[in-house]
């Protein structure tokens, strides 16, 4: 789905402190169980004509420890700024809380990550201090069911923007044909660069995200969900790309992805990139039989 900035969302968010972990993860899977999903507090009681929701977290420093940790993981080097990707790891509990409201239509549990665009103003040094806001607009037609798009909005200590991020989810369905099926990209087909993931890559990412969806972690929970095995978390594997192409990109600068196909662990994934007049194209496929795991581009600001 093409970034945008313009779901309508309450004027007053509501503050919450952002919580992570598989007891997170179990109140999102909750509605999904037939019988526990009608009980008072986990029934979804979303009217038709949902307009979104609206939430902030207090005021959070971003530590280097949490940072390095986030670094290591996704193939950073360390530095006095955060990766581009990190100030994710700073919203992904209110996306949860808003998932796991029950004002929002969907269970958290089966909505699939289509999309993901981040808008960074400027990096995000070491030890400051920033404000946090996120909502979620009313639904969008797509071919394949109902997308809901997630906005961020982090700001510092003057109150300036420095970083946003719009993340499409799927809630498949009945679609309406003639809907987008979302954002396109420049071709940049891989070039012999690979990379071997392990089995525990997903608990891995999990620790130092605070995702810990069943899908990423064990052969077992993986298949209790549909899955032949874990797969690798979608936003790992657009880090691992941005990671790729850090030393390449401006201050200021736009990211969009969108993931195709599971990457599953262990396995092996081949990066291509490509240069482009304002920023670079990459992506992610199967080196052996070419299916695409993600396909995204960047766009330097102001170009």
């Amino acid at each position: 789905m093409a970034p945008t900035s313009e779901t309508q969302q309450p004027q007053q968010p509501q503050q919450v402190e952002p919580a992570s972990g598989l007891g997170v993860l179990l109140k999102a899977a909750l509605p999904s169980v037939p019988v526990v999903n009608q009980l008072p507090g986990v029934r979804k009681t979303a009217p038709t004509d949902f307009t979104g929701l609206s939430i902030t977290r207090p005021p959070v420093t971003v530590e280097r420890s949490a940072v390095d940790a986030y670094a290591r993981v996704c193939g950073f080097p360390t530095k006095d700024v955060a990766p581009l990707t990190y100030p994710h790891m700073l919203v992904f509990g209110l996306q949860m809380a808003m998932m796991s409201d029950p004002a929002f239509p969907a269970p958290a549990i089966g909505t699939v990550h289509l999309e993901n665009s981040i808008t960074q103003h400027r990096p995000v040094a070491i030890g400051e201090t920033l404000s946090v806001t996120a909502g979620v607009g009313p639904k969008v037609a797509h071919p394949k069911g109902t997308i809901y798009e997630f906005t961020t909005s982090i700001a510092d200590e003057s109150g300036d923007l420095v970083w946003e991020e719009i993340s499409a989810y799927l809630r498949r369905g009945r679609g309406e044909e003639g809907a987008s099926y979302g954002m396109t990209f420049p071709e940049a087909p891989a070039k012999g660069l690979t990379w071997k993931l392990p089995d525990d890559l997903g608990r891995r990412y999990a620790a130092v995200s605070g995702d810990h969806n069943p899908i990423h972690l064990y052969p077992l929970t993986a298949k209790a969900l549909g899955f032949k095995r874990q797969i690798a978390h979608g936003m790992w594997t657009k880090a691992r790309c941005v990671a790729a192409l850090e030393n390449r990109l401006p201050d200021a600068v736009r990211v969009d992805v969108a993931f195709k196909k599971p990457v599953f662990l262990p396995g092996t994934v081949a990066f291509g990139s490509a240069a482009l007049a304002d920023g670079w194209a990459f992506s992610l496929s199967n080196p052996r039989s070419g299916a695409p795991h993600l396909a995204g581009r960047t766009t330097t600001l102001g170009a």
